[in-house]
């Protein structure tokens, strides 16, 4: 597998120059990089005005790796080609790097650039990319590639400290300013310059674990002096980045300042999640904060994480999520029996939740809304501690991205074990670890009673492992003492309930009168529901067993419309026509695909006997669909009769593999791994008469998007999302 690397825009708060100089002393070795042991200058060109200078090094490393690893590699040390591009017009430096030992096993390129800050002309800007490519070597592959990402991850670190501490070298020795290149310049003459001859190399060749020659590159972070009148200014300007446009990058200040410290590859992770969701998705992207959550919680996985996120986006649109603080008004009856409220912050800035579950009555509750207006109050719970995380962070001065949630078991009893109350808690639970993952810092139990452990039996399954160990439960008054409340909030918004002399505004609760209880049949007929009938269906896909919809048609002039999200793997959309109507649906023998999970929608149509062209015929050319993409679109009928739409596995060719583009290899990857794909899709169909009315309504508005087959990635997360807008052939809609 192809490890990347894709680093954050470091800042120097030095001018483009002097930052060279710095750079310039690193060669042809650096006592501050052990491992770099020497490097030499293999070619040399300078441009007639002296704008342009390149330099072709080939460099030397002793790689810290075991001596049983060299000894079967046959090397001691390890050689890299580093060709640099000075364009001293322009002010940037282009540094490319491969790897020259045991190229036909390994492949290291790593690629630099140094740059002037797009708004400040005396500030440098630094980005860097990498990739490793361990093909074979001698069964050791797995071992070698920790050993390159480890020191890999070091050494960028490292560059940091060395480029400062050269810009402090020359601080001391008097150079604060080098001059900007003019046409009447000559080269300038730079500490340490290129023409210095290098000592020889050692004469070895070859060597394993190749990606560590990066230390010898510019992996430099940014200086930080935020104490700074120009630090403060840098912060004050980062606060303005917004995520969503593509051509926006992630400022390594930014990622402290509003994420928090990141090691390099987790910070390269956020990045490409990043990146690949602005090529997927045409419109307004998650929050920074947002994907990195779920980073977290695939524990930095790319590919886990990416699936995980795609999934809760994909919730998020078809239930309106992004919309519930504005649109969820809370009957009043919850406003009065719901014990739960914000309550200012902990110590560690973080928003405080309090709950008082014994003094809930769970059952009135359940049978006075329903479990739908249980559920939609918890997301907005949820909700609004994202919104508060945010308000906090720049309160604070300080990245804070989970809240705390304290909960008084206080007057819990057997009652709270009321089966259909533990279903509806397990069921909210389910959800709201699928789409807030790591929004949870610190859960506080106080007053914990003897049926806890029942309760708890119940519910921790349920529960995330990493979220069950940020758990802390007391029984009794054991909260009072040493280790307990006090050492997490602050003396002063101690409620009163819990012996302190804050006023808290959370209702009191009691039992939810009888004469609101609700049937049944009301319940069932509230608003669409957010975990089971919703007018989007689910479906798998197998390979070898596509799932297939029928939908009959009588009036010829009718139009079939639909919207389907790819929620996982790639697909193939065909429409089918027949005249026959096809056998009662027959679902696939799971057995087969070993699914055991009775929910799996999975429908064939079609039989094996027919035959394409006689028993039916396609009448739209094939649609291939990635995951992550939202697909909708239209078809007029030509002909009555049944038409079968139908999501088939798509089998990736092996040879395109290598013409994929970035975003296209991560999907790929994961396709050769599962023979599993899932799609939620909703269908209508329209009359003549409605659409031809449709039609007329939409072109007085000068647009037929609507009607047309639009194909873009989450296409409907957002307001601002753009599609683009295709015929699939001559039955499709058009202008």
């Amino acid at each position: 597998m192809v490890q990347k690397y894709q680093s954050p825009v470091r800042v120097y708060k030095h001018p483009f120059e002097l930052v060279m100089a710095a750079y310039e002393r690193r060669f042809p070795t650096c006592h501050l990089i052990p491992m770099f042991v020497a490097s030499d200058i293999v070619e040399e060109e300078k441009s007639e005005d002296g704008s342009t200078h390149k330099v072709e090094r080939r460099c030397a490393l002793d790689v810290d790796a075991p001596r049983l690893l060299k000894r079967i590699a046959g090397v001691d040390y390890i050689y890299f080609i580093q060709k640099n591009t000075l364009n001293r017009k322009e002010r940037t430096l282009q540094i490319e790097s491969h790897n020259e030992t045991f190229s036909n096993r390994i492949i290291v390129h790593e690629t630099c650039c140094y740059s002037v800050h797009p708004e400040n002309e005396d500030w440098t800007c630094f980005e860097q990319t990498a990739s490793l490519d361990i093909k074979s070597f001698f069964g050791f592959e797995s071992t070698v590639e920790k050993i390159a990402m480890k020191q890999y991850a070091g050494s960028i670190k490292k560059g940091k400290e060395i480029i400062e501490f050269y810009l402090k070298e020359l601080e001391n020795e008097g150079v604060t300013h080098v001059p900007r290149w003019t046409p009447s310049s000559t080269s300038l003459a730079l500490p340490n310059s290129l023409s210095a001859s290098p000592p020889a190399l050692p004469k070895h060749t070859s060597a394993a674990a190749a990606s560590d020659s990066q230390a010898a590159d510019p992996n430099d972070d940014a200086s930080q002096d935020a104490k700074q009148d120009s630090g403060a200014l840098q912060a004050d300007s980062l606060t303005e980045i917004q995520a969503g446009t593509p051509e926006d990058k992630l400022d390594a200040d930014y990622i402290k300042r509003y994420l928090g410290d990141l090691t390099p590859l987790q910070e390269s992770c956020l990045i490409r999640l990043r990146k690949w969701l602005q090529e997927t998705h045409k419109g307004k992207i998650p929050k920074d904060e947002h994907i990195l959550r779920f980073l977290r919680a695939r524990d930095f996985n790319m590919d886990k994480a990416r699936e995980f996120l795609c999934q809760s986006l994909t919730w998020r649109k078809q239930h309106q999520v992004d919309y519930l603080l504005e649109t969820w008004n809370p009957p009043q009856v919850l406003q009065d029996y719901y014990t739960g409220g914000w309550h200012h912050h902990d110590r560690d800035g973080r928003p405080l939740y309090i709950l008082r579950l014994g003094q809930m009555d769970t059952k009135g509750l359940v049978r006075a809304l329903g479990e739908e207006s249980l559920l939609r109050h918890v997301l907005s719970i949820n909700e609004e501690g994202l919104r508060r995380c945010e308000e906090n962070t720049k309160v604070f001065g300080r990245p804070i991205s989970c809240w705390t949630c304290l909960v008084d078991l206080e007057g819990l009893n057997m009652r709270h074990l009321w089966r259909p109350g533990v279903k509806a808690l397990l069921r909210i639970i389910e959800v709201v670890e699928a789409n807030y993952p790591e929004t949870l810092g610190r859960l506080l139990i106080l007053r914990a009673p003897r049926v806890f452990p029942v309760l708890w039996t119940l519910v921790s399954p349920f529960i995330d492992e990493n979220t069950r160990k940020k758990f802390l439960i007391y029984a009794g008054n054991d909260y009072q003492g040493p280790g307990g409340l006090v050492d997490y909030i602050n003396k002063e918004i101690i409620p009163d309930f819990l012996g302190g002399e804050c006023m808290c505004e959370v209702p009191e609760g009691g039992l939810v009168p009888k004469s609101m209880y609700r049937t049944p049949e009301e319940l069932e007929n509230e608003d669409v529901r957010l975990w089971t009938e919703t007018i989007y269906q689910s479906a798998s896909v197998f390979k070898g067993s596509p799932h297939e919809l029928v939908i009959e048609i009588i009036d010829a002039a009718s139009v079939i419309t639909w919207d389907f999200d790819v929620c996982k793997g790639d697909i193939v959309f065909n429409i089918y026509h027949s005249k026959r109507a096809p056998q009662p649906p027959r679902k696939d023998p799971l057995g087969a695909h070993g699914i055991t999970s009775p929910g799996v929608n999975n429908v064939q149509l079609i039989e094996k006997s027919w035959t394409l062209g006689q028993d039916y015929s396609m009448v739209e050319s094939p649609l291939s669909c990635k995951e992550g993409e939202s697909v909708q679109g239209s078809h007029i009928t030509r002909w009555p009769g049944f038409y079968i739409l139908q999501w088939r596995f798509h089998n990736m060719p092996a040879c395109s593999a290598t013409n994929l583009p970035r975003v296209d290899d991560v999907l790929a990857t994961l396709q050769v791994s599962s023979h599993k794909c899932k799609v939620m899709f909703y269908t209508e169909v329209l009359g003549s008469e409605d659409f031809r009315t449709a039609c007329c309504d939409v072109q007085s508005l000068g647009s037929m998007t609507s009607l047309e087959s639009s194909h873009s990635g989450f296409s409907q997360l957002s307001a601002a999302t753009t599609s683009s807008n295709h015929s699939q052939s001559s039955s499709m809609i058009s202008r």
